[in-house]
């Protein structure tokens, strides 16, 4: 079996995943490797990948990552708090020039590697890298026991070339995963657009639910959050992307729905307004524009459909503001 992978994103462009720095293929090696998590492709990773494509502009771009994120190794009992998943990312990616992702699988074996290794036969022999980007503080290795220092002296010693990019900050300070993490989690989804330079989403597919949505009068598409971060739980206007590329306007809960009982699992509901068909097993993208309300349990399905209708027009409100209808 091939460890590599090939997602087009329009006759323009394309990227090719690896899960494996060994026996590469010619096409694969010699690139410009930037090296990072990139949870969320925020604008900070955006700057990191300029700076490694400015360094070597005639070689192809790639980023090296892990998967599983390695906070998931470690800490696996900690609650789900990832940006992005490796398909959405990619796309991102892809959507940035980058050409060639490699996404290693990140295991206890793995985690035992030392930063010395880690570059002799991972980034020189193994993705044969020219250059390589990182931010200053970058480290790597078991126990993260190798920084820039090291990879600067190891870097010219295997003749790569090495870019140290700082970070980008602002009034409050460096942008980072960690902070667009938090403006979600506090209800603050616009906070995050700055960041990421464009809306956070929330990619997956659609589930069966209990229909009580459609007997009210505003259907929902049901949407497990899985390894998604949990946003502040609520009502948010929403855009939606389906598979054919269409994009529709929406409102959207996130959280247990405390009126209907429905359990301690939060999960994601959008309903999209002006649409009217099946979409079950489809795999949305449901981008978060702005937070309405807080989750609230009401006293019945009356008071409830009386405030999700409130809330459909307030979105539709926001949306409008946003995203002005075309004429």
């Amino acid at each position: 079996m091939s460890n590599s992978e090939t997602r087009r994103r329009g006759a323009a462009s394309s990227l090719t995943t690896y899960r494996d720095w060994r026996g590469l293929p010619p096409e694969a090696r010699g690139a410009t490797v930037a090296l990072g998590n990139f949870d969320g492709v925020h604008l900070g990773h955006v700057k990191l990948l300029r700076a490694a494509h400015a360094a070597r502009p005639g070689a192809k771009l790639a980023v090296l990552t892990f998967e599983p994120h390695p906070r998931e190794l470690f800490r696996p009992d900690d609650p789900p708090f990832r940006l992005m998943l490796p398909a959405e990312r990619a796309d991102a990616l892809a959507a940035e020039g980058v050409t060639l992702l490699y996404e290693l699988p990140f295991d206890e074996a793995f985690s035992q590697m030392s930063a010395e290794d880690f570059v002799a036969k991972v980034l020189h022999e193994g993705v044969g890298a020219k250059h390589l980007s990182c931010g200053t503080d970058f480290a790597f290795g078991h126990r993260r026991g190798g920084d820039t220092a090291l990879l600067a002296a190891r870097a010219e010693q295997f003749g790569m070339g090495l870019t140290l990019v700082p970070p980008l900050t602002d009034g409050e300070g460096p942008l980072s995963s960690t902070r667009i993490r938090r403006a979600l989690q506090d209800g603050y989804p616009e906070r995050a657009t700055a960041e990421l330079g464009r809306p956070w989403a929330i990619r997956g597919v659609v589930a069966h639910g209990d229909k009580r949505g459609r007997t009210i009068g505003f259907p929902t598409a049901n949407i497990a959050l899985g390894r998604h971060l949990e946003p502040a739980r609520g009502v948010y206007a929403v855009t939606v992307r389906l598979p054919d590329g269409s994009v529709y306007r929406g409102a959207a809960n996130i959280g247990r729905r405390p009126t209907v009982n429905e359990g301690p699992e939060s999960r994601l509901e959008v309903n999209l307004f002006d649409f009217d068909d099946d979409l079950y097993g489809q795999e949305l993208t449901v981008a978060l524009h702005a937070y309405i309300r807080p989750e609230v349990r009401f006293s019945g399905l009356d008071a409830l459909k009386a405030q999700i209708a409130r809330d459909a027009a307030e979105a539709r409100r926001l949306l409008d503001l946003e995203i002005p209808p075309s004429t």
